[in-house]
């Protein structure tokens, strides 16, 4: 079976960048994208969890996807992260992207509300029906309160529109079963399943960790896809201790990706409140995590 890879292999959950005083960064944004293609991403993920869309206004993500759109030409995949708690919100957002020059939508759940799963498949329809460019649909229950059952991801994969998945839902049989009865491309949003869930057919990772160590990230499965699987498993275990630290340390992805990446002297600027900038021994824990990769991948 030829996995199908809609928005290539590797994909960063690229941050925002702010400036100094909290704005919109968009000279950042042009230069992180692309220096993140430069170092091995396919394609970047806008507006999404790590790029602070709770706190963007509808004109500052139309703006970023214009500004990344730009920067990055037209090789490279930008995805649009539409989701909101609204249908009829998300149907704006997805027309606005794809007039800014998004190659794909980024939809995840409607939150807080949890819809029942009749109603979770009728937003998806009609984000999908009033959209010109594919959907990538964003389980992430933990967050949104909400599953995307595998049944009826099974339902949705019908659609011509809506071609694949984020996968945050930490259910590796579900997701097998969607892979191997569905057409739908699924995509690691977690980092410790990049390489478990490429292994049973999954077609590449969405990473927050990527804003700082995307090549280290891209290593494992393109070993992995040269037969190398040995090699593949110990690449993987040594991005494991900085993707702890980043993701499961208590702190958002958001918080620690702005933190090393303006240690490293990148673009990020503060993040927008109600989130805190990470303390100086984090920072410094992390930093020293990152430097283990970059080693290691010399």
């Amino acid at each position: 079976m030829t996995t199908p890879r809609p928005f290539g292999l590797a994909l960063c959950a690229m941050i925002t960048p702010f400036t100094g005083a909290g704005e919109l960064d968009l000279d950042g944004a042009g230069k992180l994208a692309a220096h993140l293609v430069a170092e091995g991403c396919d394609g970047l993920v806008l507006n999404g969890t790590t790029g602070e869309s709770p706190t963007t206004t509808d004109a500052e993500k139309t703006a970023l996807v214009r500004a990344v759109r730009e920067a990055v030409g037209d090789g490279v995949r930008v995805v649009a992260g539409v989701g909101s708690a609204s249908t009829r919100h998300t149907v704006e957002l997805a027309r606005s992207a794809e007039s800014a020059g998004a190659d794909g939508l980024l939809v995840v759940t409607p939150y807080y509300s949890r819809p029942p799963q009749a109603a979770v498949e009728a937003h998806f329809r009609r984000v999908a029906d009033a959209a010109g460019i594919p959907l990538m649909l964003y389980d992430i229950p933990g967050r949104t309160g909400t599953r995307i059952e595998p049944e009826t991801l099974l339902r949705l994969a019908g659609h011509p529109r809506i071609v694949a998945v984020k996968d945050c839902a930490y259910d590796l049989l579900g997701s097998t079963k969607v892979i191997a009865r569905s057409s739908l491309a699924y995509y690691s949003g977690c980092e410790e399943l990049n390489l478990p869930l490429y292994a049973v057919g999954g077609a590449g990772f969405v990473s927050t960790v990527a804003n700082v160590t995307p090549r280290p990230l891209r290593a494992v499965l393109d070993a992995h896809d040269a037969g190398r699987t040995a090699q593949a498993a110990t690449l993987n275990h040594l991005t494991l201790p900085l993707a702890e630290l980043m993701m499961a340390s208590g702190l958002p992805g958001t918080v620690t990706a702005k933190a090393l990446l303006g240690t490293i002297g990148l673009p990020a600027g503060p993040v927008r409140e109600p989130l805190q900038p990470a303390d100086r021994a984090t920072v410094d824990g992390l930093l020293a995590a990152y430097e283990e990769v970059i080693r290691a991948a010399h």
